[in-house]
């Protein structure tokens, strides 16, 4: 049984990191490994993870704040799995995420798997449908892919591959258009394998910082102005019709 590397990053995620981390522990696929990365945290976070009595959890205390890109990086240098997967903080998943993804992966011999999500707002949840497949040009186009859903082979990626770019937001999507600017394509479970907790006041509750997210992130990519036009504003009608799908 291939052993499977759970990144966490965390800060100030007492609230809601025992649920996530119960998330991973009560998974039905049992080879794990879940590497917290406390990013300074000035709560009681350290203290909930450390509490908890599975040794298949290994936290890591950075000394200084460094943002959710270099703490992703930090989890991926000390992540042996033979799959890596990424979990945010406030996230949680479904119990049978990763047998499900494993057996996607593995059957079909994939390089980068994701899946569908919930977003959860005020008790009340919301399916988000993601694609059947992503590759390059259709992920510029349709930001789909969620990052507490994703799962990277290991056995045909480098982790300098999959390392974060520190930038303020948007390194993840940044990462995944890395990946498979490569030639590779994304394949997705189309049921729900994850929940996004959708926070009053975070970044991507904000509709307007995440448009200005998005437009800032086509500028690290090298296409010239008139494209990024184009597929800023595919990314905009997209994002429309997926909540209006909702």
């Amino acid at each position: 049984m291939k052993k499977v590397s759970v990144v966490i990053p965390m800060h100030n995620s007492s609230k809601h990191i025992e649920e996530c981390i119960d998330s991973v522990i009560n998974q039905t696929y049992k080879n794990i490994e879940i590497i917290v990365v406390d990013d300074k945290s000035s709560d009681n976070s350290i203290s909930i993870v450390k509490n908890k009595n599975d040794d298949r959890i290994k936290l890591i205390e950075l000394k200084e704040n460094v943002g959710a890109a270099k703490a992703r990086n930090k989890g991926i240098e000390n992540a042996p799995g033979d799959y890596i997967c990424f979990l945010d903080s406030d996230d949680y998943w479904k119990e049978d995420k990763l047998e499900k993804q494993v057996k996607f992966m593995e059957g079909n011999d994939y390089t980068f798997v994701y899946g569908g999500y919930a977003y959860l707002k005020k008790g009340r949840m919301r399916t988000a449908h993601v694609p059947k497949s992503m590759n390059y040009k259709q992920l510029l186009k349709n930001h789909a892919i969620f990052t507490s859903t994703v799962m990277l082979n290991m056995e045909h990626l480098k982790k300098e591959q999959i390392y974060m770019p520190d930038i303020k937001r948007g390194q993840d999507m940044a990462t995944w258009w890395h990946i498979l600017k490569n030639g590779i394509t994304a394949y997705g479970i189309a049921e729900v394998i994850s929940i996004y907790r959708v926070g009053e006041k975070s970044l991507s509750s904000n509709k307007f910082k995440a448009v200005r997210r998005t437009w800032n992130l086509f500028k690290t990519e090298d296409i010239n102005i008139f494209k990024r036009i184009y597929l800023f504003f595919c990314y905009i009608f997209n994002a429309i019709k997926r909540r209006m799908s909702l």
